[in-house]
């Protein structure tokens, strides 16, 4: 089999797409790589603890690898950390990185790019899958899930710490992703098929916060329009069981 590296981020994306490869049986998934902000030890995005990803690891039984950013870096000093980073796995013989992205080509374009310059191929399982189908099969095939973040800008406050289920898809707007492929919400897995056993935690508070570019011409890789950046999100603190 190939051996490759996960891009972890905790969440419904992410553990599908690791499913969907291990019952393919081409790739090897060798570690899970997720980066994580320094300055608040939480998985950048998602707002989670670092805790609550090494239990997944744990119950998923393949080793977690995390690349540390500080809180607000830019795009060319993200860019040279990820290289220097993915030279190493590529050190290890880990010749392919899987990402749980499904339809935004200019993502994808510039994932494969980055990482073809240095040797690693690109592997994308859920790519073009039809986004309401692909919910309903994650939740067929037994995962459970919860909103840890959502962006202020498409979901209000009563969406983030809800459980991702056929109800919280009943009461998306007809504008949301069915998976927040554009970034409408981020979620937690915390079982699943391919646990060994499920993560217990508590729900905390819900708070909200506004963000602001770090002032790097560089910042956004993907856009021109830097004052079209969505700023508030809202995160629901999930707190380890001990």
């Amino acid at each position: 089999m190939k051996k490759a590296y996960i891009n972890w981020s905790s969440g419904k994306d992410a553990a599908f797409a690791l499913y969907k490869v291990q019952k393919e049986g081409e790739y090897d998934v060798q570690k899970l790589v997720s980066t994580i902000n320094t300055e608040t030890r939480r998985v950048s995005m998602h707002g989670l603890r670092v805790g609550l990803m090494q239990e997944q690891a744990d119950a998923i039984g393949i080793p977690l690898q995390l690349i540390k950013l500080d809180g607000n870096v830019s795009m060319q000093t993200y860019n040279d950390l990820m290289e220097m980073e993915t030279e190493k796995l590529l050190d290890e013989g880990l010749n392919y990185s899987i990402f749980g992205d499904i339809f935004l080509e200019d993502l994808r374009e510039y994932r494969e790019k980055q990482l073809g310059e240095i040797g690693i191929k690109a592997v994308f399982p859920l790519w073009k899958k039809d986004t309401s189908q692909l919910m309903q099969e994650f939740l067929e095939a037994g995962f459970k899930a919860i909103v840890v973040s959502v962006n202020a800008a498409k979901l209000d406050k009563s969406f983030c710490g809800r459980l991702l289920d056929e109800s919280f898809l009943k009461d998306l707007p007809s504008d949301v992703d069915p998976c927040g492929e554009n970034g409408e919400f981020h979620t937690f897995v915390y079982d699943g098929p391919i646990f060994r056993k499920p993560i217990s935690f508590e729900i905390g508070e819900v708070v909200e916060k506004n963000y602001t570019s770090s002032g790097d011409e560089d910042d956004d890789c993907f856009s021109d329009e830097k004052e079209s950046w969505d700023t508030r999100f809202f995160y629901c603190d999930l707190i380890p069981k001990k």
